[in-house]
């Protein structure tokens, strides 16, 4: 594929056309000498939108393990034999400490999960609690991943001033029930619709190379588009001991590059975020993933640890980006944190 093409594929984004299928598999399937064309294809549209700015985000595991769902590639799930922390709500004041540490990392989002199928009234009360405390004392937008929702859930939520609610779709839905068993594909969407019902913007993302076909991650990315979600989470799979797809080992830091890309043209405004597997797939080519996406989780994820904080923002300050703040303008100060 020639640079041209990657340059047509760029036009056809940036004016709001939805690129075909038969696109959409050469850019996954592009051979790796011309990864470097469609990457500044990538980020001819990312910049166009986000310039160079960068958003983070910090992820608090605030309730571990203790999950009665069997996703196949969740250490927390009621059938892993993983070797994780399991631990009830944490108390508010530790859930605020956390948030004492985004502000302090210069994250602009503050994104809390627990886990399980969804919260009781009782530990959603204390969820509830804990947004009102962070929001009280810092100037962080909060996305909440709390599982399955109701209407009247994502209601409370947007009473407490949550900014944005994650459920990922995590695969296609014809690839789904080879993931999980215990919920439905269109159980994720019903959720996502009622984020949207209340007023409250969405993050809905993915994991890839769970065993999905090319199809898969396009259908992927198509129905996020048609959901019109605002932020886009690409998780890469850490293969974690313990759990069924431990042994599943398909990517490389070329393929997830490509696949950066692909969710960039398909979804030209959306915030992208490199999300868990980072560190562990894109390895020496991090500083690539930025070109095509606009977002990162600094710090650690949910059951697995990230680089050091440090390393993220000398990432960002080296390759020539720089940090967005929650009000959308640019960080000066972090260069000198940074290097």
């Amino acid at each position: 594929m020639t640079q041209l093409s990657f340059n047509a594929i760029a036009a056809t984004s940036l004016a709001g056309e939805l690129i075909d299928r038969a696109t959409a598999k050469a850019i996954l399937q592009a051979p790796d000498t011309v990864l470097l064309e469609q990457l500044a294809a990538a980020y001819q549209v990312r910049h166009h939108y986000w310039g160079d700015r960068v958003r983070l985000h910090f992820l608090l595991n605030a309730q571990s393990g203790l999950c009665q769902e069997d996703c196949n590639y969740c250490s927390q799930s009621k059938i892993s034999g993983a070797e994780i922390d399991k631990y009830p709500l944490l108390a508010k004041e530790k859930i605020v400490k956390a948030a004492d540490r985004a502000a302090e990392l210069k994250a602009g989002t503050f994104c809390m999960a627990i886990s399980g199928r969804s919260p009781s009234e009782t530990v959603f009360a204390n969820v509830l609690e804990a947004f009102k405390a962070v929001k009280a004392k810092h100037d962080l937008k909060i996305c909440a991943c709390l599982g399955l929702l109701s209407e009247s859930q994502t209601q409370r939520l947007a009473a407490v001033g949550v900014d944005r609610v994650n459920h990922n779709l995590n695969t296609s839905e014809n690839h789904h029930d080879n993931i999980c068993s215990t919920h439905t594909y269109r159980d994720r969407v019903a959720t996502i619709k009622n984020v949207q019902a209340a007023g409250i913007t969405t993050c809905s993302g993915g994991i890839v190379g769970m065993n999905e076909a090319d199809d898969d991650i396009i259908d992927l990315a198509y129905a996020l588009r048609e959901l019109n979600v605002t932020s886009v989470p690409i998780n890469f799979l850490i293969p974690i001991a313990g759990t069924p797809l431990a042994d599943v080992n398909q990517l490389n830091p070329r393929r997830c590059l490509r696949i950066l890309c692909l969710f960039r043209f398909i979804l030209p405004s959306q915030e992208i975020r490199i999300a868990g597997g980072r560190e562990v797939h894109l390895r020496s080519l991090q500083p690539l993933g930025l070109y095509p996406a606009n977002s990162i989780f600094v710090g650690d994820y949910l059951t697995t640890a990230g680089q050091a904080a440090r390393a993220d923002l000398e990432m960002i300050h080296d390759a020539g980006f720089v940090l967005e703040a929650p009000d959308g303008s640019v960080l000066e100060e972090y260069v000198s944190v940074a290097g």
